[in-house]
């Protein structure tokens, strides 16, 4: 398919701002009618979300206090991706850390831009099940509560409301089709 007359061309690039964990720039583009335009953007490492099946068909979820938006939320686990780390092995480690989890086996999904308009950010979605629990590792000041429910239970707090991170929705339109057979999965033993 023909996209020319939708792309656009960077001609001009500069730093607006060069933290330890992101970075923005704001661009200068040529449209593609010949005119310009600025776009500002952040620039983000990636990151992975774990979906932790249980054995009697529970789902693994955490809460914890998001800043930006000033509440606790209900999430997948996740975390971002370290330099030239494997997205299968972040998720592994996040799993781990966050949880105390570690899964007998694993499957990808796929990945999800997170807010194209103005990041970067990709995330790669993970499922994983065989789960033996152990002790988590969790980073210096991270506090994170887990908890487990039954699918329909996330399913129900995405319809009221009350589970409004993004990438735990997607994980749920995943987890449901899934669950229904409707899309099916790869999976691959753990590696020792």
């Amino acid at each position: 398919m023909d996209e020319s007359h939708l792309r656009e061309e960077g001609i001009a690039s500069e730093s607006l701002f060069e933290g330890n964990f992101l970075h923005a720039k704001r661009d200068t583009v040529r449209l593609p009618d010949g005119h310009t335009a600025t776009r500002e953007y952040v620039i983000h490492p990636g990151a992975v979300v774990v979906v932790p099946l249980l054995d009697d068909g529970r789902i693994v979820l955490e809460r914890q206090y998001r800043y930006p938006v000033r509440q606790v939320m209900t999430e997948f686990p996740a975390g971002k991706l370290d330099a030239g780390e494997d997205p299968l092995v972040c998720g592994q480690r996040e799993l781990l850390e966050e949880t105390g989890y570690t899964a007998r086996e694993w499957a990808r999904a796929g990945l999800m831009h997170l807010a194209v308009g103005y990041s970067t950010e990709i995330i790669h979605i993970y499922f994983a099940r065989g789960l033996v629990l152990g002790e988590r590792q969790l980073d210096q000041g991270e506090f994170v509560d887990v908890f487990t429910a039954t699918p329909q239970e996330l399913f129900d707090g995405c319809r009221d409301g009350s589970v409004t991170d993004a990438k735990t929705l997607t994980c749920a339109i995943w987890l449901q089709n899934v669950l229904s057979g409707a899309w099916t999965l790869d999976w691959s033993a753990a590696a020792s």
